[in-house]
């Protein structure tokens, strides 16, 4: 046991990955071994820490380390509880590591998550189908909610069908309200927004 608790855990992964920040002692949190190999990992490669003091809910936040720096992202649990709870065991379970941004329009959005072909680490990685994979539990119903699709909103990247929601999400570059309605918004992001520019 450690004689004081770590003030940042966290998992992660390579370029364009997901970091779920915890605030919990080490050898109280179901995931600790792991914790403790990642935070080792983070140390090696210099990822920054982000305070997790400044984080108000960290069990619903998540940091996407991009090569510029972190993107820390809310995630909004009362507004759409399944796809916030599917963002988090897919993370958990290291499913977001190493996945690409496969579709980034300049002004509109960056979408990624495609944890069956967008993997880039991954021998089944293949860049003309990322987009268009999902993980292997099943597609969740739409949580559609008065939240407008504003700048630096998550939104659940779904096919024409509204609820065929799987993995995929996407960063709104700019306010995109004609899509308010349409696609469930579960996040936005705190801070490192212009990581994402």
């Amino acid at each position: 046991k450690p004689s004081a608790p770590p003030s940042n855990l966290g998992l992660i992964s390579d370029s364009g990955i997901l970091v779920i920040a915890f605030q919990r002692k080490v050898w109280e949190h179901p995931l600790a071994r792991t914790c403790k190999r990642l935070m080792s990992v983070c140390k090696e490669r210099e990822i920054k820490e982000v305070p997790v003091a400044d984080i108000k809910d960290p069990e619903n936040t998540v940091i996407i380390e991009l090569k510029d720096g972190p993107v820390v992202i809310e995630l909004l649990a009362d507004v759409a509880p399944e796809h916030t709870a599917r963002m988090k065991e897919l993370a958990r379970a290291g499913k977001y590591d190493g996945v690409v941004f496969h579709r980034v329009i300049d002004g509109f959005m960056a979408q990624t998550g495609d944890v069956e072909h967008g993997n880039i680490d991954s021998d089944a990685y293949n860049k003309n189908r990322a987009g268009t994979g999902g993980s292997d539990l099943p597609d969740l119903p739409a949580e559609f909610s008065k939240l407008p699709h504003d700048r630096g909103t998550l939104g659940a990247a779904r096919s024409m069908n509204p609820n065929s929601a799987n993995s995929q999400f996407f960063i709104n570059f700019k306010d995109n309200h004609f899509l308010n309605g349409q696609y469930t918004v579960y996040g936005r992001v705190l801070s490192g927004m212009e990581f994402v520019d």
